[in-house]
This record gives structure tokens, sequence and C-alpha cells, in this order.
């Protein structure tokens, strides 16, 4: 199974972005886990449940919990499918009234602001993290300290037409960033195509395209306690990206919704998205009579520059159990049941979401699909932003000013400089 096209709207929106902390040390991921909540007794755990989860996780839950409640008849799930557009507002509400669940899908940019509400119950000790991606681990922390666990991840790598490839006379995709524009520069001078790579031009969401070309090159946006949205890493890292606008690599004003046709056409022969995207073009060619478009095209990680290791964005949800719950034991146990690799196995058979555990991609579901294996490959080294309560007010800012990058000419240092200023007068919230 693959990815479906729920994910792209996971993706799309700062509202709807799930993306979490992007700290460089001290993780549980790191160091083999340190929740710090009461342990719990899943053996005499007992009550009823009310789950909230949003779009196809909401409708798709109630199916998988039977297997839970089966072997823990003394718990009753009640899940609540919860729209996207109006999640974030039902939680808030459910938190200022006194009615949240008992265990939720938190959106994990929302997970700084909902601790700082009092809202979550830190992540029992006897729940381990160690087993999960690093970058999975990072989005439950909040200020050193983890509430909830990953539930399901994606990550972003670079899509290449191998036929085009061919023609340009590249043979393997450069792990270089210097080397990769190059690339993108000889794949716009073949016949048919227009544009040698598919970058956003700002706009909502498109740091988690920017982010990963600048923690690729050693940037950060923030340390543990501050924004540093204008050190001369991250300013070279926007002038990077902008670099392709303005040698005219990069379309600054690209069709909405044109990504996967033009992939399919070669009039646009590299883009950066994530796995949902294979179905995607792989069923648009079959449309267009192209059933074996699959060898037609190939992944490779995000390039990196000044020695610095690729690190994509990490994206995905967690799940969370509120401190107002009265079945504590339960809504933890089934939580853990959920972080199983054989549950994430099976939940990637029901929504194709992926698992955040790293032993369920041994799967042969997941091994033996080369491309997806190689996503498996980038979510071990992953990042995700911070989680100050202010980020998503802060990024904002950030997508304005890329836009202005790529439409206007706008340098990384003037950009940057502007988003600190933004940043700095927000704060982080904490």
């Amino acid at each position: 199974m693959r990815l479906s096209h729920k994910l792209v709207a996971l993706a799309a929106g700062t509202a709807l972005v799930l993306t979490g902390c992007g700290r460089d040390e001290g993780t549980p991921g790191d160091n083999g886990g340190s929740p710090a909540g009461e342990a719990v007794n899943t053996a005499a755990a007992k009550g009823t449940l009310e789950v909230w989860a949003m779009g196809a996780e909401g409708e798709k839950l109630p199916e998988l919990v039977k297997e839970f409640t089966a072997a823990h008849p003394d718990i009753k799930v009640n899940v609540t499918p919860v729209p996207w557009d109006s999640a974030h507002d039902k939680f808030v509400n459910s938190i200022t009234a006194g009615t949240t669940p008992d265990v939720a899908m938190v959106g994990t940019t929302w997970m700084g602001e909902f601790v700082g509400m009092d809202a979550l119950d830190p992540t029992p000790s006897s729940i381990k993290l160690d087993g999960f991606f690093p970058g999975a681990v990072d989005t439950t922390m909040v200020d050193g300290t983890s509430y909830a666990v990953p539930w399901y991840v994606e990550t972003r790598m670079a899509y290449y037409r191998t036929d085009v490839a061919d023609k340009a006379g590249v043979t393997e995709v450069p792990t270089d960033q210097a080397g990769f524009k190059d690339m993108a520069a000889k794949m716009k001078q073949q016949e048919g195509s227009k544009w040698g790579i598919s970058l956003q031009p700002g706009r909502t969401g498109s740091w988690q395209t920017v982010l990963p070309f600048a923690w690729s090159r050693g940037a950060e946006i923030a340390s543990d306690d501050a924004y540093t949205f204008d050190t001369p890493e991250m300013v070279a890292a926007v002038d990077y990206y902008g670099s392709y606008f303005k040698d005219g690599i990069a379309d600054p004003n690209p069709p909405e919704g044109q990504t996967e046709a033009d992939f399919v056409s070669g009039a646009v022969p590299m883009f950066i998205s994530g796995p949902w995207m294979m179905s995607l073009v792989e069923d648009l060619a079959a449309e267009d009579g192209d059933d074996a478009f699959a060898d037609k095209y190939d992944v490779a990680p995000i390039p990196t520059a000044n020695g610095a290791e690729s690190a994509s964005f990490l994206g995905g949800s967690n799940l969370a159990v509120f401190k107002d719950t009265e079945s504590r034991d339960a809504a933890w146990t089934l939580v853990e049941w959920l972080s199983q690799p054989e549950t994430q196995i099976t939940w990637y058979g029901l929504t194709s979401d992926l698992p955040s555990l790293q032993a369920a991609w041994d799967d042969d579901t997941l091994a033996k699909d080369e491309k997806l294996a190689k996503f498996g490959v980038a979510l071990k080294t992953a990042k995700v932003p911070p989680t100050f309560p202010s980020f998503e007010q802060v990024i904002e800012s950030f997508d304005n000013e890329i836009e202005k990058v790529a439409k206007q000419g706008l340098s990384g240092a003037e950009a940057m400089k502007a988003v600190q200023a933004q940043a700095d007068s927000i704060g982080t919230g904490q």
C-alpha cells in the first residue's frame, strides 16, 4: 500500500501542519528515553475512553481498536472523528471548558501550546521512547519533558526523473547542494523541460521545504530558549534557496496543483515532497496509459553543505493523554498498544500512515518497497522545528519573507533580519 492524498492535506497549511521540536541534543530519542510521568498499571486498567482523531484517522480508528477492546474487555473506547479545519479550536475550547477527551491525536505544532495550557499528561516512565525515530520523539518534548507518544511519521525527499537525468548525463544524484543545483539546471536544459525543479516560492508551509536545505548545511532556527533566524548559516541557506528562482531554475509563480502532472510529463522533472506523492504520480501516469512510470523516477536525500548531515523535515502526529482523564491507566494502555510495531503495521494497512517505530520498518510490507525504504532511512536523521507555543505565528512571517525572496529577489540577509525582528517581537511564548 502506498500513501494517499490525505497526507497532502496534512502537509498544507500551518494550522494543520504536523511538526515539532527541533532540538539538537538531549532528546529521549537520542539517549534512550526519559519520560517523566508516573508509571501506569496496564494489567488492571479499566474504564471508558473518549478518543478524538482527525481526518482519515478518525474514520479508521474504530476498526483498529476492536482488536484492542477484545484484548481489554474492561476498557471501552469511543472514537470521535474531528474535522481538521475545526480541530485546533475544538481542542482549545475543550481545554478551556474542562471537557477534553481522554486520548487524542495531537498535531505536533500544538504540543507547546497545549502543554502551556496545562492540558497534557506527561508520558509515563513505563513507556519507553528509545525505539521511535529520534525526530519523532522530539515532537513530544516541551521544556525537556515528553507529553505524548509519536503515532505516525512522514518526511521529504527529492523526487527526480531518472530518464531525464540520463539524458542530462547525470548518473548519480549529487549529495552536495552545489552539485544538486547543477543537476537541476541540467534537467531544465533537456527537451520537454520548462523548469529544472519545483520548489515552493513562499506561501503557507514553504518552511517545510526551505528548512531541510538549511538543516542540511548546519543552520538552525532556534536554540533552547530563542529563535535564531538571522545567523550567517540561515542567511546562506535562504540565499541558496532563492538562487534557484534567481537563476531561472525554479518557477517563482507555478500554477496551483500542477506538480504531479508536470513531473509525469517531464515539464518539471524534480521536486521535493513526501512519500504520498509516489502513488499520486504513478496513478496519474497510469491514467495516461503508462503503467511503468515507477521505473522512470526515484527519490534521493536532501543534499548537504558545509559537512552537515542530510536532515529533512519530519511530519506526522502524536498520541496524547489529557490530564483531566478519569481513566489514566486505561488511556495510556491504549496509547501503548497503538504504539506497538505489529499494531503500527496493521494501521499502515488501514490508513497508509507510516510507522513511528523504527522496528516496524523491518516488516516486508515496507522494507520490500525500495523507494519507501529510502524514506525510512531519511526519517532516521529528519528534524523538526521548535515546540515553542508561538511557532505557528512566527513561521507565518518566515513564509511571507521566503515569498519575497523567490518572487522579488529579496536577499537572505534582508529576509532573515525581518523574520528575526518579528520573532523577537512575538517571543517564544514559553
